[in-house]
């Protein structure tokens, strides 16, 4: 080869070194190369943002430099593996940074040869997923209380349906509707709050707003409930005003409905149901399915329900612990 080729060709290496140097330098991942007996030769600027060491602090030292206590026995295995000639892929462990934090991070280790053809040390990539496997726990705990949540859902839709009953098709129908859009309307508040809970004021407003605001008082501190707590508050509320309009106050021009609850210092939620200037109240000779409906959601909760058809109107008193 003549002597300018050869400048030529050198010229070329060493251009595509200068490319590979800048490439490794400015990558986001830790490149990092080590010896056969894990000492640090190489170390970019990845690695001193991941790890915090500098190359001054991290190059001539041994590679456990970042590696837990705990996780020692890893870099015995990884060297007797490359030793070996074999690569390592995307293998996920735990690091620890300069200052002691922990990480996730994704390893691939590959031999590195001499002129030879013999293996004299590793290379290391190292990409932080801590912030990855953070996101993909939390994806995974949204779809398991999603799923939770659906499931009281339906749980409670199923049970709204069971219950229900009517002396004819329609009204059934409607019945059932009037039920589950209760229950759809207190899922909406949930979504205000990224399902922490609903406001108990606004689940009242919202259940008694087909009703005059002029024959309804509702009296009561600001409460937070958590959801399920919230659907069976807004369930029962859906049902003493359905009942109050079909055959209590509010089916009466002169009735009033009168809703109070506690501030729940005590962890008990007490709240009061009462109608006033309605037609007689009177026991009923069996349990109606309102009245079913709301025992078996206050119950479920732990919570007490209790019915009294005073000559002048209803009074429910609910007690919940929250």
């Amino acid at each position: 080869m003549k002597h300018r080729e050869v400048e030529t060709a050198l010229r070329e290496s060493e251009q595509q070194l200068r490319w590979l140097a800048s490439i490794v330098e400015s990558s986001d991942d830790a490149i990092v190369s080590k010896n056969l007996d894990g000492i640090i030769r190489s170390w970019n600027r990845g690695a001193e943002r991941i790890f915090g060491y500098s190359p001054d602090e991290a190059i001539g030292r041994p590679i456990t430099l970042v590696i837990p206590e705990d996780r020692q026995s890893e870099e015995r295995e990884i060297l007797t593996r490359v030793r070996r000639g074999e690569r390592i892929d995307h293998f996920e462990t735990i690091r620890q940074t300069k200052h002691g934090s922990l990480i996730v991070v994704s390893l691939t280790v590959s031999p590195v040869k001499d002129a030879n053809g013999k293996i004299v040390g590793a290379s290391k990539i190292a990409r932080d997923i801590t912030e990855q496997k953070k996101n993909h726990e939390l994806i995974a705990t949204l779809a398991r209380e999603a799923e939770h949540r659906s499931k009281n859902m339906l749980a409670s839709v199923l049970a709204a349906v069971n219950l229900s009953q009517s002396s004819s098709p329609e009204d059934l129908k409607r019945t059932i509707v009037g039920r589950i859009d209760a229950l759809a309307k207190v899922c909406s508040l949930f979504v205000t709050t990224r399902w922490i809970g609903a406001d108990l004021s606004a689940i009242a407003e919202q259940e008694l707003a087909p009703y005059s605001a002029k024959r309804l008082r509702i009296d009561g501190p600001q409460i937070v409930l958590e959801p399920g707590i919230a659907q069976a508050i807004a369930m029962t509320l859906h049902e003493l005003a359905t009942n109050a309009a079909k055959y209590g106050a509010l089916s009466h021009p002169n009735g009033h409905v009168h809703l109070e609850w506690s501030d729940a210092a005590d962890r008990q939620l007490r709240l009061c149901w009462t109608e006033t200037g309605g037609p007689t109240a009177q026991a009923p000779t069996q349990k109606g399915v309102g009245s079913r409906i709301i025992e078996g959601m206050i119950t479920q909760l732990k919570g007490k329900v209790y019915f009294e058809w005073r000559k002048d109107g209803l009074v429910c008193e609910i007690s919940v612990p929250v």
